[in-house]
């Protein structure tokens, strides 16, 4: 019988994914509960029913409360201000951007004074003169690193809603909100601290803690293994991007994360020192029994551990766990690793019903489903007699000491094979929703460097923090520890630089759900043939929802554009009706460190099965709209890239350069307008028309009203993009093309600003749909009211990308449909003279 309590937890673990996918969630729960029928019992089904429903109803109620939150925020800081207000602490202090600026090389790195990421609550003052309203949390970079939970400051801060990059098919960002309550984010100018927590505040020692031991580590460590030490020790990923990039592609992220191998072995160090202790002492020793004591003892410290490493959502879970078992010793009982496993989902779950969400959490607890259940299967398969030692080792050895050394030296070498396999198959489903790539390399770099990670650098580590008092020794630790964090990532380095990985795209919420019911199938059979045949239903179901994905990206019959939400930047992904793609521009931000391309864009071409663009179209060259091109476009197929010719004329920077650089070496036309003028082209069953800057560019015009103009029409229907075409590109259009320049929908030129979308180009696009990209954290005050006005005296539909996310407008020619993230399609507004097919815009304009 499959243990109640685990069939609890998951489902409790599941809320989350019931909340953000409920049709697919529930509809794997049900198949999963009917396979399971025979060996659960109807009692612990029903339970688990209940226990799915009420975590999934607590998990959308806390999403609806962070939209609504985040809603107050939007309201309060956009457009962005300077806020004088008080605050308190809530968040441990991180160091960030160190490592950033050591691996960039920046001019005093190392002298500058390490700033740190704090979170804190903000409970009043003012912000651009308004007095700011209510509670609101916000993370504030730049703060000095003496601070700790429960202290109370005053700061000034350039504060601004936080990025949420709302697209559909992407993963729900206000999930993030919900967890932390962070709905703001900004750079502090000042800080006073007006009083320090509590003394007896467990959280403000844990945070003095983590700040002395942080010192130690960067005074003692090698310069190249202090971010590593940060990261194994207090949880700080603040690795320079090349290491962040080699030790995801190698699969040794683990490695530095506070995981449960981490916790088990700083606490059993913590318990083996007490105990060695306690039966010293011979009154304790004479009445009470050492073990139980130390077990009372290692529950607090489980916890408080778990909170100096960072309190992740993988240390927690192992904190949960590590207490079960401690618990159990406690009471004289025999801890059960199912149970502890079971239990600490189930508690995790109770207090956060999102926290399945949670990618740390996840992994934690996925690589122990696989230890759980698959070490054994797979040390079987691998290990030669593994299945028969236990019979051997009580009757003795048979075939002599040399098949006896033979079979030992073989066990010892793939027993931490199985072991990594079985935590690298429980992950896999995770590592393939939250990366590109799968490491095919990552089982033999696991195996070369685990060892040096569990044997040396994290014993070595954990001992240096508790060193201090004995320098020699803890500068014996530090260069041990910093050897061996440099050999694993050494070790990553060389495994990511093979490029031996394998693309597959992110699973769709069917297909897990698919793979849910298939394991537990196979789970419930009792026989081995089975089990394959349930495993190999799962796997046919998977490649049939494949194709159902792939088919939902590359729709047919329609033309699907889709206005992303890329913050201040211009990102428009268009499907067109035989299957084919065009992308123009793709977003960016200047000396920021998001990427809008490995952020947005490159994740919505995997999640839609997108390897192909048959044209990229640059607008103009503004770092705003060519910014996220270059990841974008990295191992994706590129038919065309369309381009001005104004940015090589002019120099747009290394950035454009090397974009346009990689694309002529990768074999990818550039066209330029006097190949694109005049010359309506059929592209994948829709018609695409360039109408500026035709017939080639002008001289006396700036980049904006040189932006390429754009209109796209299938059937009946049409759309036309003007990139930040300004009044002089606008009127130009007006006098050449007049009321031929009718389209459904507009996307507004220059973000909104009131030197475009004036009331001559609206009169003659007249659209009923019109699309505004601009960010949340955009000083420019865009969109104008002035061109909200005019919009909406004419009753045209405005979509803002601050306000609710991407734009996805659908036709199939004739009957037009658009929603935002998260809901339902509706039709558009009817054209209100009745209009059909405008046919294509004649080159000599006119009506």
């Amino acid at each position: 019988m499959i243990d109640p309590v685990l069939l609890f937890g998951l489902a409790l673990a599941a809320g989350a994914p019931l909340a953000l996918s409920p049709l697919a969630t529930a509809l794997g729960a049900a198949l999963a509960a009917a396979a399971l029928r025979r060996r659960a019992g109807r009692a612990a089904l029903a339970a688990a029913g209940v226990a799915l429903v009420v975590s999934g109803l607590r998990a959308r109620a806390l999403l609806d409360g962070a939209g609504a939150a985040y809603d107050g925020a939007l309201a309060q800081l956009q457009p962005p201000a300077r806020c004088e207000v008080a605050c308190a602490v809530v968040g441990s202090p991180v160091v960030v951007g160190a490592a950033q600026r050591r691996s960039a090389g920046a001019r005093g790195a190392d002298d500058e004074p390490p700033a740190s990421r704090i979170d804190v609550e903000l409970s009043g003052g003012t912000c651009g003169g308004r007095a700011l309203q209510g509670p609101l949390r916000a993370r504030l970079y730049g703060a000095p690193m003496d601070l700790a939970r429960g202290d109370r400051l005053e700061v000034t801060v350039d504060l601004a809603p936080i990025h949420l990059f709302r697209n559909e098919g992407l993963r729900n960002a206000t999930a993030a909100i919900a967890r932390s309550g962070i709905v703001a984010s900004g750079t502090i100018v000042e800080a006073r601290r007006m009083s320090e927590g509590r003394a007896i505040d467990v959280r403000a020692a844990v945070d003095r803690a983590r700040a002395f031991v942080r010192g130690r580590i960067e005074a003692t460590f090698h310069p190249d293994a202090v971010a590593l030490g940060r990261a194994l020790v207090l949880g700080e990923t603040d690795l320079a991007p090349e290491d962040q990039e080699a030790f995801r592609e190698s699969g040794l992220a683990h490695l530095l994360a506070v995981s449960g191998t981490h916790l088990v072995l700083a606490v059993a160090g913590f318990a083996a020192a007490l105990r060695a202790i306690l039966v010293r002492v011979g009154p304790i020793a004479a009445r009470w029994d050492a073990g139980r004591i130390t077990a009372a003892l290692c529950v607090p410290a489980a916890w408080l551990y778990a909170d100096f490493a960072g309190g992740g959502g993988s240390a927690m879970r192992a904190a949960a766990m590590l207490s079960c078992a401690m618990g159990a010793r406690l009471f004289g009982l025999r801890p059960v690793g199912v149970r502890c496993f079971a239990l600490s989902l189930a508690g995790a779950a109770a207090v956060d019903p999102l926290v399945a969400w949670d990618l740390s959490f996840g992994l934690s607890a996925a690589a122990t489903a696989g230890l759980l259940w698959l070490q054994r299967p797979l040390a079987a398969l691998l290990v030669p007699g593994e299945g028969k030692r236990g019979v051997e080792q009580g009757r003795g050895a048979e075939g002599g000491p040399g098949g006896s050394s033979a079979r030992e030296l073989a066990r010892k070498v793939l027993a931490p094979l199985a072991t990594t396999l079985a935590a690298m198959f429980g992950c896999a489903p995770l590592l393939l929703m939250n990366g590109e790539t799968f490491p095919l390399l990552g089982v033999a770099a696991n195996v070369v460097a685990a060892p040096i990670g569990e044997l040396a650098a994290l014993p070595f580590c954990l001992a240096h923090a508790v060193l201090s008092w004995a320098p020699p020794v803890e500068r014996g630790c530090a260069l041990v520890g910093s050897g061996a964090l440099l050999a694993v990532r050494a070790v990553a380095r060389a495994s990511a630089e093979t490029g031996v990985v394998l693309r597959l795209p992110e699973p769709s919420p069917a297909q897990l759900a698919a793979l849910a019911a298939a394991i537990a199938l196979a789970w419930a059979a009792e026989r081995r043939g089975r089990r394959l045949a349930a495993l190999a239903a799962g796997a046919a179901a998977w490649l049939l929802l494949e194709g159902v994905a792939t088919r939902a990206g590359a729709p047919r019959g329609v033309l699907r554009v889709n206005v992303l939400d890329v913050g201040q930047g211009d990102a428009i992904l268009i499907d067109l009706p035989e299957g084919g793609a065009m992308l123009v521009d793709a977003g960016g931000f200047v000396g920021s460190p998001v990427d809008t391309g490995a952020r947005v864009l490159r994740p919505l071409l995997r999640s839609r099965r997108r390897a192909r663009l048959d044209a990229v179209v640059l607008s103009h060259p503004h770092p705003d709209h060519f910014g996220g091109l270059p990841a974008t476009v990295e191992g994706v197929e590129v038919g065309e890239l369309w381009d001005t010719g104004q940015g090589e004329a002019e120099g747009a920077g290394p950035v454009y350069r090397k974009l346009l650089s990689d694309l002529r070496r990768r074999g990818v036309p550039i066209v330029r307008p006097d190949a694109l003028c005049g010359r309506p082209r059929i592209l994948s069953g829709a018609t695409i028309e360039v109408l500026a800057p035709c017939p080639e560019l002008h001289p006396d015009r700036g980049a904006n009203d040189n932006s390429f103009v754009v209109r796209i029409t299938y059937g009946a229907r049409s759309a036309l993009l003007v990139g930040d075409a300004e009044h002089e590109a606008e009127d130009a259009l007006v006098a050449r093309y007049g009321a031929a320049l009718r389209a459904d929908l507009l996307k507004v030129g220059h973000h909104g600003s009131r030197t475009s979308t004036g009331a001559a180009l609206l009169a003659a696009v007249d659209p009923s749909i019109a699309a505004v990209s601009c960010g949340v954290r955009n000083r420019f005050g865009h969109p104008s009211p002035e061109v909200l006005s005019r919009l909406s005296a004419r009753g045209v539909a405005i979509a803002r990308t601050d306000r609710g996310g991407a734009l996805t407008w659908e036709t199939d020619g004739e009957r037009v449909l658009w929603s935002r993230p998260g809901e339902p399609p509706r039709p558009a507004p009817a054209p209100r003279d009745g209009r059909t097919a405008p046919g294509h815009v004649p080159e000599n304009g006119g009506p």
